[in-house]
């Protein structure tokens, strides 16, 4: 009885979220004018200058976005729990502080210090790279910390220091392999959080993946659809390799 009732769920949350991703495959599919089908919404993910630019656009500050998060928060996460446990709470506090801002708030309390920024860096649209740190950071905050908290961080700290290591080669040869998995996913979250992020960049005025999308809605429906089922294909894929990656280190692990 409880299997049958838990296939029975399974189907129902299949269907719930399979259907409209299928909608979404038929509409992007349709040809409007003349009927029948067609993968020029498709094609036009690359042969559209503008669709193209947004999507290479995203992409890289999914990276530099990942890159500076990682590089700002591992090694201050590790040094938090080795040498100063009473900054836990306040690291904690500024980390999740971005989830009770809205993105409008974020967006006119930087705008003076992205004057400086434009000054400096010019205006392009990789900039946003230092607002998405701050946005990610909740999320990549918790991957990261249930992952130090499951290891004894003291000891390997410890065991490594009396070898001879130094504090950078403790951290990248013995803590940093130890966490990978909290690291993954708190890459492959924020991947998601940016390459799905529309307030900040629309209201700063830079045309990222979800602002093109928007904007080729109004004119052309089939390939903003095809861009947003491609988005939430590729945030699906990495969901599912960072749940096979999880998996295979707790099995690794046992």
């Amino acid at each position: 009885m409880r299997t049958a009732i838990r296939a029975g769920l399974w189907v129902a949350f299949g269907l719930f979220f399979l259907f409209p991703l299928y909608a979404m495959a038929d509409f992007s599919t349709r040809n409007l004018i003349g009927g029948g089908r067609t993968l020029q919404a498709w094609a036009n993910l690359v042969a559209d200058d503008a669709l193209y630019r947004a999507i290479v656009v995203s992409l890289l500050l999914a990276v530099f976005t990942v890159t500076a998060m990682l590089v700002l928060l591992v090694p201050t996460m590790i040094w938090v729990r080795l040498r100063a446990p009473w900054a836990r709470g306040p690291i904690e506090f500024l980390c999740l502080l971005p989830l009770t801002i809205p993105a409008l708030v974020i967006v006119v309390g930087l705008r003076n210090v992205y004057l400086w920024v434009t000054y400096l860096l010019g205006e392009s649209p990789l900039t946003l790279t230092f607002v998405y740190v701050v946005v990610v950071l909740p999320f990549a905050y918790r991957a990261i910390d249930a992952s130090l908290a499951a290891v004894d961080l003291s000891t390997l700290a410890e065991a490594a220091r009396s070898l001879g290591a130094g504090w950078v080669t403790t951290m990248l040869r013995v803590v940093v392999p130890n966490i990978w998995s909290g690291i993954l996913s708190a890459a492959f979250i924020s991947i998601a959080v940016v390459l799905g992020e529309y307030t900040i960049a629309s209201l700063s005025g830079y045309q990222t993946l979800q602002v093109q999308i928007v904007l080729i809605g109004k004119t052309d429906g089939p390939t903003s659809v095809a861009a947003s089922l491609a988005t939430l294909v590729f945030g699906f894929v990495l969901l599912l390799a960072l749940s096979l990656v999880t998996r295979r280190g707790r099995r690794m692990g046992r």
